[in-house]
Order: structure tokens, then C-alpha cells, then sequence
């Protein structure tokens, strides 16, 4: 017996009018093993969709946890609980996706440093502080940003 052939069958009235009801849809075929109706061309594309925003939700909540910490170093006497907060469910949401995902952990190490750049100059922005008062290179380890124990002296 050979594989079903899947082809790419469109509906770009259901999608583009109803995403929701695209998604049930095409579930429902696919669980039916109806894979020549599914919708391919636009699968295809919500499947790679998936996994950009997978690794721009790791992008973002790096840089919110790098630049808490700076903040949380370099402005000592401002230091609030809120702030421990912050770093701490932004930490959660990075071990949650890659206890989801275990792949995105090399990605995650990969932007290490490109995010922290971004965190430096953000941090230097919220903080009023001078770009120059924030390291070139992170003074924080990628594990001690996911460390939940760790803060900055």
C-alpha cells in the first residue's frame, strides 16, 4: 500500500476568511486521513510560522531578563521586588519553552550574545544611564540568566 499523496489543495476562502475555522478544519482532515483535501500551501506556511515565533518568544524573553539584570546591578539603589518578579517569570517562560522544546536550546545560545546588545541598549534607555556604563560583553553567563537563584551583586 503506498503513501497518500498530499497535493496542494487550497481554500483560500476558509483561510483567508476564517483562520480559526481553517485550523479545525484542517485538523479534522487530517485526523481523517483525508490528506489530499488539506490545504498544503498555507499548512506549510503556518508550520514554519510557528517555529519564527517560537524563537522570537526566546529572543524576547532573553532580552527581558538580560536587561532586568543590568538593571539590577547597575542601579543597586533601585532595586525593587518588582524587578525580581519580572526576571523571574521571564526566566519561567525560557525554561518552560525549552522544557516544550529542548531544541530551541542551541538557538537560545546562539543569540545569547546579539540579545544582549539589545538588552544592554534598552537597559540603557529605561535606566537613563549611559550605553557606555553597561559591559560589551555580558557580564552574566546564559545559565546564570536562567539560574532562578541567581541575581547580581
Amino acid at each position: 500500500m503506498t503513501a497518500p499523496q498530499l497535493t496542494a489543495f487550497t481554500n483560500p476562502s476558509l483561510y483567508d476568511q476564517d483562520f480559526y475555522l481553517w485550523i479545525e478544519t484542517t485538523a479534522k482532515k487530517l485526523k481523517e486521513g483525508r490528506l489530499a483535501e488539506v490545504d498544503l500551501a498555507n499548512l506549510i506556511e503556518e508550520i514554519e510560522s510557528m517555529g519564527r515565533s517560537e524563537k522570537q518568544a526566546i529572543d524576547s524573553n532573553l532580552i527581558v531578563v538580560l536587561m532586568y539584570l543590568l538593571k539590577y546591578k547597575f542601579q543597586s539603589n533601585k532595586r525593587s521586588n518588582s524587578w525580581k518578579a519580572t526576571i523571574r517569570e521571564y526566566r519561567r517562560r525560557l525554561t518552560r519553552a525549552f522544557k516544550d522544546s529542548p531544541s530551541l536550546k542551541p538557538y537560545f545560545q546562539e543569540v545569547f550574545p546579539e540579545c544582549y546588545q539589545d538588552a544592554r541598549k534598552q537597559a540603557s534607555d529605561e535606566t537613563g544611564l549611559s550605553l557606555d556604563t553597561f559591559p560589551l560583553e555580558s557580564p552574566f553567563s546564559a545559565d546564570e540568566c536562567l539560574d532562578e537563584e541567581f541575581l547580581p551583586d
